[in-house]
């Protein structure tokens, strides 16, 4: 499938192919589910921690004695009956990373970016460079672009210049071909890609 190309300007420099096979069918869909929980369960720290009984300060020394204090039976203050005492069951440092194959991770990414063309909301650019790295410069390529909303810009390579130009930016997130992944693929209202990360891309997914 083709898709139409533009320069900075915002001008026709006429079609050029994705570069992969497209999915027409609910083929992934499952896949695209799983990669998305996969990628939110990374995000979390998994450092909540909790002291059992064995951890909280203080003494196995009984409290009182058992009979004749009219008070209940205590063996500890550290027991979880008691203020500051240790936590039964509570949370312990965890990692929360779920294991996704390479074929299933391609195959999420493929369908999320099939979707996304289909639905016309892959911009290709031929080159996104800019003289200087002011935001204002940036900010009218997008306008040239009519870029609006959450936008996912995926440049080749590493390209100072724009990476200080667009880090200001609200809803302007700059990535690469090579680091792609399906949550950003879905999560933005535009990816711009520029010719050479196209390529890029395509070459993860060939024969995928």
């Amino acid at each position: 499938m083709k898709v139409p190309i533009l320069d900075n300007k915002g001008a026709s420099q006429g079609e050029v192919e994705v570069g992969f096979e497209l999915i027409e069918n609910g083929r992934g869909t499952q896949a695209v589910h799983d990669a998305v929980v996969a990628y939110n369960a990374a995000q979390r720290s998994g450092t909540a921690c909790t002291k059992t009984v064995g951890e909280v300060s203080g003494s196995n020394k009984k409290p009182w004695r058992q009979k004749g204090t009219g008070r209940a039976r205590a063996g500890s203050n550290q027991s979880p009956l008691w203020p500051g005492g240790g936590v039964v069951f509570g949370p312990r440092p965890r990692d929360f990373r779920k294991k996704i194959n390479k074929r299933v991770r391609a195959l999420a990414l493929r369908k999320a970016l099939s979707e996304r063309v289909k639905a016309g909301d892959v911009v290709v650019v031929d080159e996104f460079k800019l003289a200087s790295h002011k935001t204002k410069e940036f900010l009218g390529v997008l306008g040239s672009l009519k870029l609006s909303g959450r936008t996912v810009l995926l440049v080749s390579g590493e390209d100072k210049n724009l990476a200080i130009a667009s880090r200001n930016v609200p809803n302007v997130e700059l990535t690469s071909g090579e680091t792609l992944n399906t949550y950003e693929a879905l999560l933005c209202d535009k990816l711009v890609f520029t010719k050479a990360a196209l390529e890029k891309v395509a070459l993860r997914l060939s024969d995928k």
